[in-house]
C-alpha cells in the first residue's frame, strides 16, 4: 500500500497540474487572475503580500537546491553535509517565517474585512487550508531537524528526482519520517488543485505590454484630427507642417 501511494500519487498530482492549466487557459482565460481584493482593503495587503511572496521565493529556491541538486554535487564544490545543513536550516527558517507571517496577515485580512471575506470562494478556502498545511509541515521539518542528523537528501530528494526519469523508487519515500511524508502529501494535494484556484496567476506575466502597439488617442487639436485619425497604432503619425506667422 505504501509503495503504491508513493509511486502513483505524484503522477496523479502532476497530471492534474499540467492538464488542469491547459484546460483552464483554453476555457477560462478571463478567470486567469488573482481576483484582486485590493479595492476593498490595502493596508494589510501592503504588509502581508511582500512578506508572503518574497518569503515564498526563498522557500522555492531552497526546495530547488535541496531536491534537484544531488548531494555529491555540493560535496564536489567543497560544501560538506554539515555546512549544507546549517545553511539549509538557517536560510530555510528565515524564509519560512517570512512566508508564514505574510500568509497569517493575509488570512487575518480575509477573515476580518467583510468585503474580502465575502469575495472568498470555496476553492479559496481549500487552497488556503492546503497552503497553510504545506508551510506549517515544512517549517516543522526544518525546526525539528535543527539538531537531528536525518539527511533527507538521501531519501526524499532521490525519490523526487527519479519521478522525472520515470524510474520511481517509492521505498525511499517510505523510509522517510512521518512529518516529511505528511508534508509531501499535502504539497501533492496542493499541486493537484492548483490550476483550479487563484494560484494560476503565478504563470501570468505582462510580457505582452513590451510588444503591443501604441495606444491610439484622439487628438484635441481640430487641425490634426482627420488625416491621422485611423492611422495604425504602431505607426507614429508625422507632425503637421509648421505654419508661418505671416500667413
Amino acid at each position: 500500500m505504501t509503495t503504491t501511494l508513493w509511486m502513483t500519487a505524484p503522477y496523479i498530482a502532476f497530471t492534474s497540474f499540467v492538464l488542469g492549466h491547459i484546460w483552464r487557459y483554453r476555457n477560462d482565460q478571463f478567470g486567469w487572475t488573482t481576483r484582486s481584493s485590493q479595492i476593498y482593503e490595502s493596508r494589510l495587503l501592503r504588509m502581508g503580500s511582500p512578506l508572503f511572496h518574497f518569503g515564498l521565493l526563498g522557500v522555492f529556491g531552497g526546495h530547488v537546491v535541496g531536491l534537484m541538486i544531488p548531494q555529491t554535487w555540493t560535496a564536489a564544490v567543497g560544501i560538506s553535509e554539515h555546512v549544507y545543513h546549517l545553511m539549509s536550516v538557517s536560510m530555510g527558517s528565515l524564509a519560512g517565517l517570512a512566508v508564514i507571517a505574510g500568509l497569517g496577515i493575509l488570512l487575518y485580512r480575509r477573515v476580518k474585512v467583510p468585503a474580502v471575506r465575502q469575495a472568498t470562494t470555496r476553492n479559496d478556502k481549500l487552497m488556503y487550508l492546503l497552503l497553510a498545511g504545506a508551510l506549517l509541515t515544512g517549517m516543522l521539518n526544518t525546526l525539528t531537524n535543527v539538531f537531528d542528523t536525518y539527511n533527507y537528501r538521501e531519501t526524499v530528494s532521490p525519490w523526487f528526482r527519479n519521478l522525472f526519469t520515470l524510474h520511481p523508487a517509492p521505498h525511499l519515500m517510505a523510509e522517510a519520517p512521518f512529518t516529511f511524508q505528511l508534508h509531501v502529501l499535502v504539497v501533492l494535494a496542493l499541486f493537484a488543485i492548483w490550476p483550479y484556484t487563484r494560484l494560476v496567476h503565478m504563470f501570468s506575466a505582462p510580457v505582452g505590454y513590451l510588444f503591443r502597439p501604441f495606444v491610439v488617442y484622439r487628438s484635441r487639436d481640430p487641425q490634426r484630427a482627420g488625416s491621422h485619425r485611423y492611422a495604425k497604432a504602431w505607426v507614429t503619425p508625422e507632425a503637421p507642417p509648421a505654419r508661418s506667422r505671416w500667413v
